[in-house]
């Protein structure tokens, strides 16, 4: 996996299969700019979220700078992954960045900025940070990425390396690099140890295969995923899944699209539209969801970058 990273993290700089517009800095106030041009605004958040998430963004802070060196890194991650619940993603991004000059070995600071690049649109730039992760992690053993956010369940359900080459796969499939995002999920779901993980990569190689022309191999990176897997938190992603495989219903999302914050339906089912040839009506799904303001969400951004190219 690493020699495919590395030579497709190349091949990114010197192509633009997506022919996606450059990105540029967001004016004043804004946090990114869309595709389309638009001013993405810091997103609202509930106050009481808020209130929890500044101050434990302030604990993060609040580690002492003489402290060792494992706890100093780990109160940077958190300082950069807060700002990134916050919503202070460019904040975030420059977190990370000096994490990752500051402690050059720690693959998490580049897998978390590659995140947060693919958060504001600049996506070249989220597959070199990915491709330099997954190189610090080549001859390291994988580790459980605790969670920022707890599941219902308190269980965390992914790990570094699965992260890493997830995000380095989603980067690729805004693109338009649909064979590039192929390998990568299904590298992703080679890594999974539990149903979340292995469904969310297997409903992106799905997708990313049946894009790429692939229908037969399509249907078959479905086929591993059962109606009673048990899944915590990528429970859109499974009934998708089972909807595209003709082993669930689709009204279910069809009806869940409509509800506040449910990009990742609304995607799921405007992408099999497209898929199945209906572009037309898998256009105009796509530009309602550009009228949420989940814009950060990855089925908000693959939204707009379809509509895009």
């Amino acid at each position: 996996m690493r020699a495919l990273i590395l030579a497709a993290a190349l091949a990114a700089c010197a192509t633009n299969p997506t022919k996606l517009p450059a990105p540029s800095a967001p004016p004043p106030g804004a946090e990114a700019l869309a595709f389309d041009g638009r001013a993405l605004l810091r997103p609202v958040l509930d106050e009481t979220f808020r209130a929890e998430q500044e101050a434990l963004l302030a604990s993060a802070e609040a580690v002492p700078h003489n402290n060792n060196e494992a706890a100093m890194a780990d109160a940077a991650i958190w300082v950069g992954r807060r700002l990134g619940y916050l919503g202070r993603y460019q904040e975030a991004i420059r977190a990370f960045q000096e994490g990752e000059a500051r402690f050059p070995k720690d693959a998490r600071f580049p897998r978390h900025l590659g995140h947060r690049l693919i958060s504001v649109r600049r996506l070249d730039e989220a597959i070199a940070a990915l491709a330099r992760a997954e190189a610090l992690m080549a001859n390291r053993g994988d580790e459980i990425e605790p969670d920022g956010l707890p599941n219902t369940a308190s269980t965390p359900t992914s790990t570094l390396k699965g992260n890493i080459t997830y995000h380095w796969a989603l980067a690729h499939y805004l693109r338009g690099d649909f064979a590039a995002a192929a390998r990568g999920f299904q590298a992703a779901s080679a890594l999974a140890a539990n149903p979340d993980a292995a469904v969310a990569a297997r409903y992106w190689l799905y997708l990313s295969l049946a894009r790429a022309g692939d229908m037969a191999a399509a249907r078959a990176a479905l086929a591993p995923i059962a109606p009673d897997w048990t899944v915590i938190e990528n429970t859109t992603y499974h009934r998708l899944a089972l909807c595209f495989s003709g082993r669930g219903s689709c009204a279910v999302e069809s009806d869940a699209m409509n509800a506040p914050q449910s990009s990742a339906a609304a995607y799921g089912l405007a992408a099999q539209a497209l898929i199945e040839g209906r572009r037309t009506e898998a256009h105009a799904m796509m530009r309602a969801i550009l009228a949420r303001d989940d814009w950060a969400s990855f089925g908000y951004i693959a939204a707009e970058a379809d509509l895009a190219r």
